[in-house]
């Protein structure tokens, strides 16, 4: 028979999806991928029932239902200071992931190049490979992940055509700081070069620190695609909405793809995650408090177990350094060993370091582990590392 795209002779299983099957086949606990599995607000779940029994069963419009568009604007322009005025410059798309491939079809040739801050998401690497999207890569380094700014001009090459921020991060937790976007404006300007953004942790915070949207600098906006979503703020994975906002000329085209790839979100959550901008913001407050709580339970149960741990600034990801347990336990001497290692010792999932990197020798002592965990069953997850580990 003929051969398959040649797009897909390199796809595989993801080490998170892999972790994933892994632990549900043990009975184990998955603080591997970021699945959010507290409940969904009931003023979200009641507006997606009511649209339900109100028969809201046709196409939307490509980019969304008005009303949906219109709060996202408004809260564009509210939290995240945007300077975007009209409801053409949102486009609704299926979760985050759809408006990422929406942009990238959109902005890209085969053969143009974006930059990446490594540790860099998996699924950002892939896609643009997938799409033969060449990258360039940037090293964050240690304790607080600080961007290299000399580094990330020095990636630029004749066919670079944007950089990617992802804040705040996944895996790491890297907030990035206002010093850092403005002079990433400076460079974008100067190398007449796109940004595409991946905001959707941006209400996960800790230790005061404030989410800056990089489309709301000055100089940005003309140049930048912000994407965000409602997975993780409103814990709905699998609901698969998320949003794109940018200037009509960037994002009228992604709206064409959308209509493409999805024809449209889906029409009856979309009304009901409409509901969630009616909420209070002490919603924010309360979801921000108990992040910051899990985040001290799971990052004092590693160090207790004698992983290093740099403590996230923002998310509900932990990337944490497992190597020091090389010489106190057999079965970690690489990251995907010590993956298995960990569910086989502790009962729980977490992420070979290799998967956000892009030369895997960078991320072999390193495991990702998430804390979107209701209070018990992250209880128990702790426990249990302080007990396979007691030193």
């Amino acid at each position: 028979m003929k051969s398959l795209a040649r797009r897909t002779s390199a796809l595989a299983q993801s080490d998170i999806r892999a972790i994933s099957h892994l632990i549900r086949s043990t009975g184990g606990i998955n603080l591997g991928q970021g699945i959010c599995d507290m409940p969904t607000p009931a003023p979200i779940k009641a507006g997606a029932h009511a649209a339900i029994d109100e028969d809201c069963s046709i196409y939307s419009h490509y980019a969304g239902i008005e009303p949906l568009r219109e709060a996202i604007l408004e809260k564009a322009q509210r939290y995240n200071r945007i300077p975007a005025t009209s409801p053409e410059e949102v486009v609704v798309s299926v979760g985050s992931t759809g408006a990422f491939v929406a942009a990238m079809l959109s902005l890209f040739d085969p053969g143009d190049e974006v930059i990446l801050v490594e540790p860099y998401y998996g699924y950002h690497r892939n896609l643009l490979d997938l799409l033969g999207i060449g990258v360039r890569t940037v090293t964050t380094t240690l304790p607080d992940w600080a961007i290299d700014l000399d580094a990330i001009e020095a990636a630029v090459g004749p066919h670079t055509k944007a950089i990617l921020v992802n804040t705040p991060g996944n895996p790491n937790g890297k907030v990035w700081t206002r010093e850092e976007l403005v002079s990433l404006v400076d460079i974008l300007e100067r190398h007449d070069l796109y940004a595409l953004t991946d905001e959707i942790y941006e209400y996960m915070l800790y230790d005061g620190r404030e989410h800056v949207s990089l489309a709301a600098l000055p100089g940005a906006w003309d140049r930048t695609i912000t994407i965000s979503g409602f997975s993780k703020t409103y814990n709905m994975t699998g609901w698969r909405l998320g949003y794109a906002v940018g200037p009509e000329r960037l994002v009228a085209p992604m709206g064409l793809v959308n209509d493409l790839i999805y024809i449209c979100a889906p029409v009856p959550l979309q009304h009901g995650v409409a509901e969630a901008f009616a909420m209070d913001d002490g919603y924010f407050e309360r979801m921000q408090a108990d992040y910051a709580r899990k985040r001290t339970m799971l990052c004092t149960a590693l160090q207790d177990a004698g992983f290093g741990v740099p403590w996230p600034q923002g998310a509900y990801y932990v990337l944490a350094d497992y190597a020091p347990l090389r010489t106190r336990h057999a079965g970690y001497d690489d990251d995907r060993q010590a993956a298995m290692s960990l569910v086989r010792d502790a009962g729980i999932g977490a992420v070979a370091g290799r998967s956000f990197f892009e030369n895997p020798a960078d991320g072999s002592h390193l495991l990702r582990f998430c804390f979107a965990k209701e209070f018990p069953v992250l209880e128990e997850a702790c426990d249990r590392l302080r007990s396979a580990f007691a030193r």
